[in-house]
């Protein structure tokens, strides 16, 4: 049962980090008749506001030491929060000590995850906030400022806060402190971090940041849940893009448009500094091009597969142009992701009222990524992209030439954005063709050569991982492609390089696979 507050004064412990609103909350719960105890910055804060407020030190009767290490850390504090009072010997137990009950405790944390070091590691906050959670059949736990204006409605009105209102602060307070260890155990793996890439431990604390339409299906429920620092990227270095993406128009995003847009936009941003585009279908990319404008790059990359781009998502790294939205707008398209957008361009897009437009930052870095299997998660660290000619081996009796090397580059940072097996050739600065998802490289490389249809003679072709027998090589030839890069490592290697010499195609090897399942 709860507190009932017409036999004695309620209390309520007030000490807070971050200040604002808690003058308004100190003042209201003053006119309902709350007693206030408060301690350090906080008690000042509601002293100088003209609150009558009792502080910590005069209720424990020891000062602020330690430099301010140890404070509410006393047996007047957390006897007043933890005492059943349902209980008689904790009764007792409060009338030996001259213990009074506390019934509601405010309390937020040092902001760790803003600036993270020692003494931004918090002892005093969480203790306040897990004492209170813990015994919520009695006590009230308010952890953050977007809480009080409910708790003050709630009081208002009944005097007391309600069992379920009680048990739903607890959770909060939980997650809160929850969240608040994860964040320290995540900065001190990056002070000493494995040499693996892989903590011994993962402590991932997400809270529901965006309801989305449906699942991956309709009859699926679906949302997009965000570390509660609000932070992405190894070691929690930025904002995640989605938070901070404005999306100016069409219907609320579905969990598949989340998913799609993600490998759009991580892919643009993959392709190096000239103007790109990606269009995306089903996570995998069905065209990709980089260019000396952002129009030709739109072009070349609907052109690759104009067939999969119907109900795909197009991202652009350069601001959306009035002519590229324009020839977008006749497409059936779900997404269009781009930094920016000139004039008109937007007018355009938004006429299509299921056309969702976004304008988003650039991603961070990804981090460990992980995958849901029985009775845990497979884990690993991302698959990063690196393109370095100088590492790589040339295999063949002729090298690249410096157009091949671009197409090169190209295809390789395209194939490790595909599922596997994967073929990707491209030509000219455009991807056109590309075999997602088989079973066997050979159909990978069929497909691929089909799609291009002819517009990949003289380009290059990309595989995600060896060629294990040489028809694989043979396909890229047939699709008339003078150029291959591939990990090597197959003990039919030679073979493979055989066959590139007897195409006269140029052949490197990079040492380094790129699945994706």
């Amino acid at each position: 049962m709860g507190v009932s507050y017409r036999f004695r004064v309620p209390r309520a412990l007030l000490s807070v980090y971050d200040k604002a609103g808690v003058v308004d909350l100190a003042r209201r719960l003053h006119d309902l008749g709350w007693e206030l105890i408060s301690s350090g910055g906080t008690a000042r804060v509601l002293a100088e506001a003209g609150l009558a407020v009792t502080d910590v030190a005069d209720l424990t009767g020891y000062p602020a030491i330690l430099g301010h290490r140890v404070v509410t850390l006393h047996p007047k504090v957390h006897g007043g929060i933890l005492a059943d009072r349902d209980d008689p010997a904790h009764r007792e137990d409060l009338a030996a000590h001259d213990i009074e009950p506390i019934d509601l405790v405010v309390s937020n944390l040092y902001p760790f995850g803003a600036d993270p070091s020692v003494e931004l590691i918090d002892i005093g906050g969480p203790t306040l906030v897990r004492a209170a959670a813990k015994n919520h059949a009695h006590v009230g736990i308010v952890t953050g400022p977007e809480q009080y204006g409910e708790v003050l409605a709630e009081l208002g009105a009944d005097g007391a806060l309600s069992a379920a209102t009680r048990r739903r602060l607890a959770r909060a307070a939980f997650a809160h402190t929850a969240a608040y260890d994860a964040a320290i155990v995540g900065w001190l793996d990056t002070v000493d971090p494995p040499a693996d890439g892989l903590p011994p431990t993962l402590h991932l604390a997400l809270e529901r940041a965006q309801e989305l339409r449906y699942g991956e299906n309709p009859h699926q429920h679906g949302a997009r849940y965000r570390t509660m620092t609000g932070r992405s990227g190894p070691g929690g270095d930025g904002p995640s893009w989605w938070d901070s993406a404005v999306q100016h128009g069409g219907k609320e995003l579905s969990y598949l448009n989340l998913y799609d847009a993600e490998a759009a936009w991580r892919l643009v941003h993959a392709l190096g500094d000239r103007p790109a585009a990606v269009v995306v279908k089903h996570a995998n990319p069905c065209g990709a091009a980089v260019a000396d404008d952002v129009e030709t790059a739109y072009a070349n990359a609907h052109a690759a597969d104009p067939v999969s781009a119907f109900g795909g998502i197009v991202a652009v790294n350069r601001p959306m142009s009035a002519a590229v939205a324009a020839a977008l707008a006749p497409v059936f398209t779900e997404v269009v992701i781009a930094p920016a957008f000139e004039p008109g361009a937007l007018e355009t897009l938004t006429a299509k009222k299921n056309l969702r437009v976004l304008e988003a930052r650039p991603p961070a870095p990804p981090d460990l990524q992980v995958r849901n299997i029985d009775g845990g998660l497979l884990v690993q660290t991302p698959d990063r992209v690196t393109w370095d000619p100088a590492a790589f081996r040339v295999v063949t009796r002729r090298a690249p030439s410096a157009e091949e090397w671009a197409d090169l580059e190209l295809a390789w940072r395209v194939v490790a954005a595909v599922t596997s097996n994967t073929i990707v050739v491209a030509k000219g600065g455009a991807v056109w063709g590309i075999g997602a998802g088989q079973q066997n490289r050979r159909d990978s490389g069929r497909i691929a050569a089909e799609k291009a249809a002819g517009r990949a003679v003289g380009g290059a072709c990309a595989s995600d991982a060896f060629f294990p027998f040489r028809d694989g090589l043979d396909a890229a030839a047939e699709a008339g492609c003078s150029a291959v890069v591939q990990p090597g490592g197959s003990v039919r290697d030679d073979e493979v390089i055989a066959a590139a010499d007897e195409h006269g195609m140029a052949m490197v090897f990079t040492g380094e696979r790129h699945f994706r399942h």
